[in-house]
């Protein structure tokens, strides 16, 4: 069912998912600029699931969580393709005579039950409802051939190949919500690559005769020179797919069997992201809610490249962000765009430096500032100096992990009393997959058994059976086990204590010390935590972090 926002906050009324009081702070907070919805979300007022099951209920249908209850390519296949597409029915299973379909417009799609007579008698089928989103990506992802087919057809065509087949590389990394794009040249042919919650994985491959062609479209479409082939060009593009307009990095490098590009697409993942989703406890959610309220001072996000700084920097944005407060960022590059923020790209050819552009931005009388990075010890005396003076200073920072943060800023050259009296909170962080939840099971495993294979793991374990979760891999997760990312987080809070810490220049090993005798915990304890629930798997928390 496509509804207008109106009519989602009417049904989001009568249905009592949220309270008047919920829609008149937001609309106070938002004053017009911005969605309710998109508020609610990044609010935690609203989850997706709620939404759908509040329209569902409007509806008089049951709901159904498709994007995480995908049904079987066998089941699917059963409907016809044009069918499915024209009225947006996606077939999830059937119990004897009982069909059970579902889509975003549940009334209207029971329509074409009527004219299909006995092969689908119309009092033998049950349709739910699933959001819009969640159809979209079902249909993409069980009706599309294989790549390789498509390069076929697209060849045999013979129109514009290059960037037909470019097209549909990159609709394929955007349903598999792919971060990366590589196309690696080997011999006479060309691998194409997709990273997915940070794994990469092979997509197809092309041969060498149609890669030129492909390599020198994505050239003429970031701005890049066509006739250079042995130095690394960097560039960027927006390429429109669809109805939706992706921003794109592009780096490409020579290499032994030619030249090697990746791209990071830059979609809009970030839409919906609260701090819920990115996978903050509550007790850090609050913390964090009533930190960012704070008219100035400086909070950090550090960790290694690709560990989620920046989204979460970007959950706190847009809790930030209304007409009332002009926020300002400073970006290399601009991941993410969001109404009514002022966004700088960095540009070292033009001497629009991360420290030129700070010291600018501080004189156009802003009241939050982000800052991509802290890279060198001019840029962090000058974050801290604007943190000083009035304003809200968010920033990425790389350091292993909280405590080391502070004193590294130290060893910088920034002046204890100064960095004592500006931090608020330093918040290091890793991604871990999320276990598929289609073929996730439980296990039990023994404190004993566990010492053996992982003995650095039983001191986080209270009793001596412990259930553990595991994936074997499904059609929904690409038999990988895991679908998506979450995040483990390590906060340090910078209390009046910690302040006289620093005061006395102390290590890492003295910050992080205190910061445990606070209540602090380590990333690895986060990830248990998240291990316990069933989110993510022991074998891949080890992979990001130790105790």
């Amino acid at each position: 069912m496509f509804l207008d926002e109106d009519k989602i906050k009417d049904i989001l009324l009568s249905e009592s998912y949220i309270t008047k009081l919920d829609l008149q702070k937001a609309e106070k907070f938002l004053n017009g600029a911005g969605s309710v919805i998109d508020y609610f979300l990044d609010h935690g007022v609203l989850t997706k699931k709620l939404l759908g099951q509040a329209i569902a209920e409007f509806d008089g249908v049951s709901y159904f969580d498709l994007r995480n209850n995908l049904p079987s390519y066998e089941q699917i296949l059963k409907f016809p393709e044009e069918v499915a597409r024209e009225y947006r029915l996606v077939f999830t299973r059937e119990d004897g005579e009982k069909m059970f379909f579902t889509s975003d417009d549940p009334k209207n799609s029971k329509n074409i039950f009527l004219s299909m007579g006995e092969l689908f008698p119309v009092e033998n089928v049950s349709i739910s409802y699933s959001l819009p989103e969640d159809i979209d990506f079902a249909l993409d992802y069980f009706y599309k051939k294989p790549l390789k087919t498509r390069f076929s057809d697209i060849i045999k065509g013979g129109k514009k190949v290059a960037q037909e087949i470019t097209t549909e590389i990159f609709k394929d990394a955007l349903a598999y919500n792919s971060s990366d794009i590589h196309f690696e040249p080997q011999g006479n042919e060309t691998v194409i690559r997709f990273r997915v919650d940070g794994v990469l994985q092979e997509a197809g491959r092309i041969s060498n005769e149609y890669y030129s062609n492909i390599l020198n479209f994505v050239k003429v479409q970031s701005g890049l020179r066509i006739d250079e082939h042995y130095s690394a060009q960097d560039g960027s593009m927006s390429y429109k797919i669809g109805k939706q307009e992706v921003d794109m990095r592009i780096s490409i490098l020579p290499v032994v069997s030619g030249e090697k590009i990746v791209i990071r697409l830059l979609a809009k993942y970030i839409k919906g992201f609260g701090l819920h989703e990115i996978g903050l406890e509550k007790k850090d959610r609050d913390l964090m809610r009533r930190e960012i309220q704070r008219p100035f001072g400086m909070i950090l996000t550090t960790g290694p490249t690709g560990s989620g700084k920046t989204t979460t920097l970007y959950a706190l944005i847009k809790l930030l962000n209304n007409p009332r407060v002009n926020i300002t960022t400073l970006e290399d590059p601009i991941e993410y765009r969001i109404k009514n923020i002022n966004q700088i790209q960095v540009n070292v050819a033009t001497n629009l430096t991360f420290l030129k552009g700070l010291r600018t931005i501080v004189r156009q009388d802003p009241d939050v500032i982000m800052v991509g990075e802290i890279r060198d010890e001019e840029t962090a005396e000058m974050a801290v100096n604007a943190s000083l003076t009035g304003h809200l200073l968010l920033s990425t920072f790389h350091a292993n992990d909280s405590a080391t943060t502070i004193a590294r800023l130290l060893d910088m050259g920034v002046e204890p009393f100064l960095l004592a009296s500006t931090l608020r909170v330093v918040v290091a962080q890793r991604l871990v997959r999320r276990l598929c939840e289609k073929c996730r099971y439980s296990v039990t495993i023994s404190k004993e058994d566990l010492k053996k294979e992982h003995p650095e793991i039983a001191k986080y374990l209270k009793r001596e059976d412990n259930v553990f979760y595991q994936s074997h891999g499904c059609e929904s997760c690409g038999y990988t086990g895991y679908t998506g990312r979450n995040a483990i987080f390590e906060i340090i809070l910078n209390t009046p204590e910690m302040q006289d810490l620093i005061l006395s220049r102390p290590s890492a090993k003295q910050i992080w010390e205190l910061a445990q005798k606070q209540g602090s915990g380590s990333l690895f304890a986060d990830g248990m935590q998240k291990v316990k629930a069933g989110i993510t798997s022991i074998e891949d928390l080890l992979r990001v972090a130790l105790p």
